[in-house]
């Protein structure tokens, strides 16, 4: 393996060891030393690849969400409903929590609000899952009665932080997260009834919301 190779393997270690220690040692025990053992190589090469373990923590932010979300891209072009999308985002919420990849989330937005350097990269990992969630949501709402009314760009990051809410809130109340999903699919048939109109129903659907947008 040449130079060059090897340091990108010890890098890729690295941020695989900081994702696995955040996730389960949580971020108050995550040290050069302890991401170190869980990748294999010495501490020292934390300083040599990344300066801090800060400046590691938020490569491994980024680093994780560009593998979930490329994991998950052709799931979320194949959506075509906001029930389908909603039933996309339950399974991948399992996916996620089953995987740890909730547990490391909890880990890295309680860790931004003490530490500052970990924020930007925290916010660029959520905004990956953003600008997919928009890309679903621009192209199914484009003939919907609704896609007139609604804003994707604002839709897709209420999305983003509604799952991620849930995320960590189904840590302390199951139940609760539960039922929320429930509300939200009931909502996401509501929306597939008003697909389903008649052109005249729709047209009617489209003049009421006109008409309570102006009051």
């Amino acid at each position: 393996m040449t130079g060059t190779a090897a340091g990108a393997d010890t890098r890729t270690k690295l941020l695989e060891g900081a994702l696995r220690t955040l996730a389960e040692q949580g971020i108050a025990r995550t040290s050069a030393r302890s991401v170190a053992a869980s990748a294999g190589v010495n501490q020292a090469l934390v300083f040599y690849h990344f300066g801090s373990v800060d400046e590691l923590l938020a490569a491994a932010c980024r680093h994780g969400a560009e593998q979930r979300v490329a994991r998950h891209r052709d799931r979320l072009a194949a959506v075509t409903t906001l029930a389908e999308l909603l039933k996309c985002g339950r399974e991948l919420h399992e996916e996620e929590r089953a995987g740890g990849h909730v547990a490391f989330l909890a880990q890295v937005l309680a860790g931004a609000q003490t530490q500052p350097r970990l924020a930007p990269a925290t916010a660029a990992g959520l905004d990956l899952w953003t600008a997919e969630i928009e890309k679903v949501l621009t192209r199914i709402l484009a003939d919907s009665p609704l896609g007139e009314f609604t804003d994707p760009v604002g839709l897709a990051r209420a999305v983003t932080g509604s799952f991620v809410g849930l995320e960590l809130y189904e840590g302390v109340d199951p139940a609760g997260a539960g039922r929320a999903f429930d509300a939200l699919e009931q909502l996401a048939e509501l929306a597939g009834v008003l697909d389903e109109l008649g052109p005249v129903a729709r047209r009617a659907v489209r003049h009421r919301l006109r008409r309570t947008g102006r009051t």
